[in-house]
């Protein structure tokens, strides 16, 4: 095959850049435009949940699939196929009469998204080698980084000047281009399982498992006070769980496995997936609830917030490439390593700024650190995670990485937000008789508080209707400072969560490690 000139490699650098861009943005652009689509198809917050779930839940569970089909078929195929049904899905999305046809064009979008996103990196360390290749990963890192971050700017932006279809019809002229470039610039990859059997049993019990447990933290999610043992929450869990099992299992014993197992006996791969999953639980869930404070409670309209986080995304743009450099001179673990710490960091001083008068001067110095590590870790960690990887492995490597990040995020919206839920009610609890009236009218109060949570408290408490009450004032106060204590703990959960994944990756990653280390050890 013609080597590629280098012109041709940083078009298609563009092309893949443009693809994973795409399809991480979706998982975050929509949550701006729910309260315009409230109105357009004249329905509630609860039955619009859809149109978030469908995407992020079909996304996590195709992700690896898509990888494997990858591998067996040729990458650049695969990732074709999907760009182009990710277009044509995004256009359908643009277009829907009712809310049926937008969650299910939803759920089309996320196995085209998945695609994009689970074989861009294979596919950059393929087309690119030496010195460009980590220089290219840190740049497709700074896209992944920036996207998930870009959300409110983008989706803010797009929603106040051309409606809530504009979120997806312009996703439309951007794939087409992509589509072009990468039918004729990207280079494919030889179809290194094209002589194996599909392992149909794998794929289906990988998805059947990891539905179940997505699904099961999204229900979760949505009934925060229904206990862990509750059937509706554990029945899920325990049977997700015991499917996974299953799909171990048939991975140990098949001949031709969608996952080769002994992947995860490789402790420098076990750092990455950490990294990757206490990136998504910390950085990328905490996005969700920095997003809901400068919204609900400073007051900051959809653009202002997304400006204002720029503080955070900005820094993927700048350090990516960086990081691309860097990552050929010195430790890669260590620097994700030293970047995970900066992060914690962040958290702390968040956790310190959250004040009933808080503003963005007292919470940009944490942005900021969060965004260093953001800006560093996310491509050092796509040039770690291909270290040691056969080329035949490339593609479930990436898809590895993206299902941790993504699982993680799911698992850090959850749990961060139980951590949330516990301290407003215990704030509420405690305090709510200082408004001096009936037990009846208090007990009244918190429910309604309790039932909205934290997100929506603010809107209760400064309610035309409550502001006419003579307790106005105590109760707005109890209610922002229940939600201070809520996101105070919100922040130090994730500095805790981001500070283990620094500890994993300093005990379990290598400094450096080649693929040839990996043949011999599978060829004793």
């Amino acid at each position: 095959m013609k080597k590629q000139t280098k012109t041709q490699q940083w078009i298609a650098l563009t092309a893949m850049g443009l693809g994973v861009f795409m399809g991480l943005l979706d998982v975050t652009v929509v949550n701006v435009a729910l309260p315009t689509m409230v109105r357009g198809f004249k329905t509630t917050f609860t039955d619009l949940q859809w149109v978030l779930n469908a995407y992020t839940l079909i996304y996590a569970v195709t992700l690896m699939i898509m990888s494997k089909l990858g591998d067996m078929y040729g990458r650049k195929k695969i990732f074709l196929g999907s760009l182009i049904l990710f277009v044509v899905a995004s256009a359908i999305n643009g277009m829907a009469p009712n809310l049926l046809i937008l969650d299910i064009g939803r759920g089309v979008q996320a196995i085209g998204g998945a695609g994009m996103t689970s074989l861009s990196m294979a596919l950059v360390a393929s087309n690119f080698d030496g010195k460009d290749r980590g220089l290219a990963l840190g740049i497709l890192g700074s896209i992944i980084g920036a996207s998930a971050a870009s959300g409110p700017l983008i989706g803010g932006y797009l929603v106040e000047h051309f409606g809530w279809p504009s979120i997806f019809y312009v996703n439309v002229p951007f794939g087409i281009i992509a589509v072009i470039l990468t039918l004729i610039y990207v280079r494919e990859t030889p179809s290194y399982g094209k002589n194996h059997k599909i392992d149909l049993a794998g794929m289906i019990t990988s998805a059947i498992g990891l539905f179940a447990v997505i699904y099961d933290l999204i229900v979760k999610e949505s009934h925060p006070h229904w206990s862990w043992l509750d059937a509706r929450v554990s029945g899920l869990l325990v049977g997700g769980v015991l499917v996974m099992i299953v799909f171990v299992f048939i991975e140990a014993k098949v001949g031709d496995p969608m996952i080769d197992i002994k992947m995860f006996k490789r402790p420098h791969f076990l750092g990455t997936i950490i990294i990757a999953f206490a990136l998504g639980a910390g950085i990328y869930a905490y996005n969700a609830f920095l997003t809901a404070l400068m919204q609900n409670y400073i007051g900051y309209s959809a653009v202002q917030t997304g400006v204002r986080q720029l503080t955070i995304s900005g820094w993927s743009l700048v350090l990516g490439p960086v990081a691309g450099i860097l990552s050929s001179r010195f430790s890669k673990k260590w620097m994700i390593v030293g970047s995970m710490v900066i992060g914690g960091i962040g958290f702390f001083a968040m956790a310190y700024a959250i004040s009933p008068t808080v503003s963005f001067v007292e919470l940009w110095p944490g942005m900021v650190l969060m965004g260093i590590t953001n800006g560093m870790v996310n491509p050092l960690l796509n040039t770690a995670g291909m270290e040691g990887a056969l080329p035949q492995e490339m593609g479930m490597v990436s898809g590895l990485l993206n299902v941790f990040r993504q699982f993680g995020t799911t698992v850090g919206v959850v749990g961060l937000g139980l951590i949330q839920d516990a301290q407003y009610e215990t704030h509420l609890n405690n305090h709510l008789h200082l408004i001096q009236m009936p037990a009846k009218v208090v007990n009244g109060i918190k429910d309604a508080l309790v039932n909205a949570g934290p997100f929506s408290g603010h809107t209760i408490a400064f309610s035309t209707r409550m502001q006419q009450m003579p307790f106005a004032s105590t109760l707005q106060k109890i209610v922002i400072a229940a939600y201070d204590n809520g996101m105070a703990a919100v922040a130090i959960s994730s500095g805790v969560l981001v500070l283990l994944g620094a500890l994993g990756a300093a005990i379990l990653m290598r400094n450096r490690i080649a693929s040839q280390d990996i043949e011999l050890k599978q060829d004793k």
